[in-house]
């Protein structure tokens, strides 16, 4: 008799997810240098909401939101909310360095890579977005587009200390 079963294969695999996946609640505290040499980290934004969005130059949902997610970080940035994108594009930083630049992003970009999203969450699809409460607690997760709109509703209907 196989102790390798397809049924405790399954159960094997689930247990290892466990271990890897982090739990919903409070993150880890990630840590993130931006394309300018700058380190985010969520510890830095506690008292503050944190966006964090993973995207790409090549999607267009992604292109779509930018708009949006600028507009929030601008109306929001010196008070109560921060946006970071995460890039995950491959190849050269000059690239999407360039790209944020014609697209007028204004809140920080981090290059991302397979440990950075570890760092984060589960991202499936591009974009997605994850929404940290202001005691780090992670309130929200995203797949597709937001809005500055709809963000800005969830924010004003909860309560945080």
């Amino acid at each position: 008799m196989s102790l390798c079963t397809p049924f405790s294969k399954v159960v094997l695999r689930w247990l290892l997810l466990l271990l890897i996946l982090p739990l919903p609640g409070y993150a880890a505290d990630f840590s993130l240098e931006d394309t300018q040499g700058k380190t985010h980290r969520l510890a830095d934004y506690r008292g503050k909401w944190v966006l964090i969005n993973f995207w790409a130059t090549w999607c267009p949902p992604c292109v779509t939101e930018i708009p949006e997610l600028s507009s929030l970080h601008n109306a929001h940035k010196d008070n109560d909310l921060v946006v970071i994108g995460i890039a995950m594009d491959s190849g050269s930083s000059k690239k999407v360095v360039d790209f944020a630049k014609a697209r007028g992003i204004s809140y920080p970009v981090v290059m991302g890579n397979q440990e950075i999203a570890a760092q984060i969450g589960e991202m499936e699809v591009l974009p997605t977005s994850y929404l940290y409460a202001p005691n780090g607690e992670q309130v929200s997760y995203q797949p597709g587009e937001v809005t500055r709109e709809s963000i800005e509703a969830y924010i004003k209907s909860k309560k945080f200390n």
